[in-house]
């Protein structure tokens, strides 16, 4: 093999490495890495960057039953850490939504107006409710919050 070829495969090598090393290393940016999250009263956080987008966890939507009506949040409206934002009404029952995070109500899930139901058929997907923009994310350390498989837990245990 010549001189240049050898050169050329070894750069070429070098390169192939190096791009496998970016792809095994895990990237950090300034969001946070945050999986969805529980408050004991049955509602979920997924957090994007400052945004959380907050709804009922499928527990909640199968305790209330058929959803009839969700009270649609103000945009702008600034919420308090477990203070009640709104409520969703079901044929069996009204419930208060509670937010997991303090700061102010950037979108809402304006579907829900008119189809309540999405909230059965996909409580923690196209059913979010609002999209929280966080005035103090260190709340998201809180003991209050539980990761998905202590919230399992917690539902097997409150059973």
């Amino acid at each position: 093999m010549s001189a240049a070829a050898t050169m050329m495969l070894r750069t070429a090598s070098k390169r192939c490495f190096m791009q496998a090393a970016r792809l095994n290393t895990p990237s950090f940016t300034t969001s946070r890495m945050f999986s969805m999250k529980f408050l004991d009263s049955h509602e979920y956080i997924k957090v994007d960057g400052d945004i959380a987008t907050v709804g009922i966890s499928d527990h909640a939507q199968g305790q209330l039953g058929e959803v009839v009506y969700v009270e649609i949040p103000e945009i702008d409206e600034e919420v308090e850490k477990g203070d009640s934002f709104t409520n969703v009404e079901s044929v069996k029952a009204a419930s208060d939504v509670y937010a997991p995070v303090s700061g102010t109500i950037v979108e809402v899930n304006e579907d829900l107006d008119s189809s309540p139901e999405i909230l059965n058929d996909d409580p923690e997907g196209k059913g979010w409710i609002a999209k929280i923009k966080m005035s103090d994310p260190s709340e998201l350390d809180s003991d209050d919050l539980m990761d998905e498989e202590a919230y399992k837990k917690f539902l097997e245990e409150s059973s």
